[in-house]
């Protein structure tokens, strides 16, 4: 239960505090506060660094479903436990969407959809306007990515102590380079939560946003399996 209590809260601040620089300080609805895309990639990272030395002890801090079953595939998670980790992922994605709602609210004239809401799509919905085939290979391979450097910067090999630093800087790379396709997903937690408030077509597009990423993971933890088994 600790372990599903630090999941909760660890995507809760990845969902705050990533989507919530998006819907706060882009200018996407109110003042720009001149973040831009490097400023919301980099809120993302720092909220997986800062996650990582706060739960990783606890839980691993994975914060995302694609990561627990990448991990999972690469021989570092217990099946056992993908359910209840992937539970307390999206109900922690969910409350932090809520948070972010009620006070992006306290402001007179916002409406979720013309934020944005820092929802992920598609085709129309690319900031981009990139097609479904763009983002289901950018999520596909930026999740395969994401995976490798988690797998390669926990392995028992690895220098100990900058894994979550890797991890962070790994996941701003990631948005940097897909935010305008995708507005960047790699993780189906961070979507679900996003979609569920944004309603109408953020919902119909979500099958995206879970199987790409889940592809790209799936492949990952059998890659780098090959490539340097975990035989701690």
């Amino acid at each position: 239960m600790k372990k599903l209590i630090a999941e909760f809260i660890g995507t809760m601040w990845l969902v705050l505090g990533g989507c919530g620089s998006a819907v706060l300080a882009t200018g996407g609805f109110g003042p720009d506060l001149g973040i831009g895309f490097v400023g919301v990639s980099l809120a993302f990272g720092l909220t997986v660094v800062t996650m990582a030395y706060a739960i990783g002890h606890i839980s691993g801090c994975h914060l995302n479903p694609a990561v627990s079953i990448g991990l999972w595939m690469g021989g570092r998670f217990d099946a056992k436990d993908l359910l209840p980790y992937i539970a307390a992922q999206v109900l922690g994605g969910i409350a932090g969407a809520g948070i972010l709602y009620m006070i992006a609210s306290g402001q007179e004239g916002f409406d979720v959809v013309t934020n944005g809401f820092a929802t992920n799509g598609y085709g129309d919905h690319s900031p981009g306007k990139y097609s479904m085939m763009a983002a289901l290979i950018a999520e596909v391979v930026m999740t395969f990515m994401f995976l490798m450097i988690i797998l390669g910067a926990t392995h028992s090999k690895a220098p100990k102590y900058l894994a979550g630093l890797a991890i962070g800087l790994g996941l701003t790379l990631i948005h940097l380079i897909s935010i305008p396709i995708t507005n960047t997903s790699v993780n189906p937690a961070r979507s679900t939560s996003q979609a569920l408030f944004h309603g109408d077509w953020a919902i119909d597009q979500l099958w995206l946003f879970w199987v790409a990423p889940i592809v790209g993971a799936l492949l990952a933890g059998a890659v780098y399996k090959y490539l340097s088994p975990e035989t701690k």
